[in-house]
């Protein structure tokens, strides 16, 4: 999975995320014994300067603690993570905040991450005071106005004296976005931007996402649980399962040409118009429940739901990721098979 270290913005390796669970009085009293939640458990990637990278799985599959992780809003068990050139794995106060300003992130509801009682322009001109940018009100003042041109709210004065509850969904999402622009960043964090927007606004946030990243050469994290979005978004797409990456490769390659069975059914699962309708719910094509992070099966993790499960996908060590061609990874042991 080698990709030239001058090319790469992002870099993570071999990067865990376990949690203890709290202990009840029954485990206190030493008749339990805890399991530790792999909730990320050893991956690796890099996301090249200025590409949209996208982040897939099921809930429960590990894709925004590992965008936590690199947001530094959570430190890692294990691993390494690398942003320009720079070990940021393990940084103090002032590196983490310095860091931080760097690589922003958008939040899957952008309501909950305003302060309600915030007009649009202090919401936006807060960082700036948290971040010590210099400048005056003036300038502050052309900076909000700069990043609100940018997400394509205009005329900027008709919202900088709203509040966020006078938005709309997709407004408010803008908003966010032009809040983290604001910094001048040099990759941003999108966990699942548009899941809580209406369809109809979908389109045109991820159309003005990909202006933005276009205009300023951003590098985007794309967390997503929606193959649709992902493959009109982004240019190259993981698939998580349980902690672990099972699939990788260009967007266009992985959901044309799907190798593991856990990625073959998610693309299954995604609607499709039918005579001027919309299935509005697909299930997943696989039996079962993603199972717990703190009770991992053996093998291959995927095999307790895979259709194509054979005795020695669950007897042999679990299978790494191998390389098909084209930059193509998958982790199943009878692809050839399949």
């Amino acid at each position: 999975m080698s990709i030239n270290e001058n090319d790469v913005i992002l870099q993570v390796q071999d990067l865990k995320k376990h949690f203890m669970p709290h202990q009840g009085l029954l485990q206190s009293l030493g008749t339990k014994t805890k399991k530790v939640i792999k909730a990320v458990d050893g991956i690796s990637f890099g996301i090249r300067r200025g590409e949209i990278f996208g982040l897939i799985g099921e809930s429960g599959s590990g894709k925004t603690t590992t965008g936590k992780l690199v947001m530094k809003l959570i430190e890692p068990t294990s691993g390494k993570i690398v942003f320009n050139g720079e070990d940021v794995t393990i940084t103090d106060r002032g590196r983490t905040k310095a860091y931080r300003r760097q690589v922003q992130m958008i939040f899957q509801d952008p309501y909950a991450s305003m302060n309600p009682r915030f007009k649009i322009r202090d919401v936006l001109g807060e960082p700036l005071i948290i971040h010590k940018i210099e400048g005056d009100r003036l300038r502050h003042e052309e900076m909000i106005i700069k990043s609100l041109t940018e997400v394509k709210l205009n005329p900027p004065s008709d919202f900088m004296g709203r509040y966020p509850h006078m938005l709309s969904g997709g407004q408010r999402q803008r908003v966010a976005t032009a809040r983290t622009l604001i910094l001048n960043p040099m990759m941003l964090v999108a966990d699942e931007p548009v899941s809580m927007i209406d369809l109809s606004t979908r389109a045109e946030i991820l159309h003005m996402m990909k202006d933005v990243q276009r205009d300023l050469g951003l590098t985007y994290l794309y967390i997503t649980h929606d193959l649709s979005t992902a493959r009109y978004f982004t240019d190259r797409i993981a698939v998580m399962y349980l902690g672990r990456i099972v699939e990788m490769g260009r967007a266009d390659d992985v959901i044309d040409n799907p190798i593991h069975p856990y990625t073959r059914a998610l693309i299954d699962a995604v609607p499709e118009p039918e005579t001027g309708m919309v299935d509005i719910i697909k299930e997943l094509p696989i039996s079962g429940e993603i199972p717990s992070p703190a009770n991992i099966p053996p093998g291959c993790r995927f095999h307790t739901r895979c259709p194509y499960a054979k005795p020695v996908c669950s007897e042999q060590t679990e299978p790494e990721l191998s390389d098909v061609g084209n930059g193509h990874f998958h982790a199943c042991r009878r692809w050839k098979e399949l």
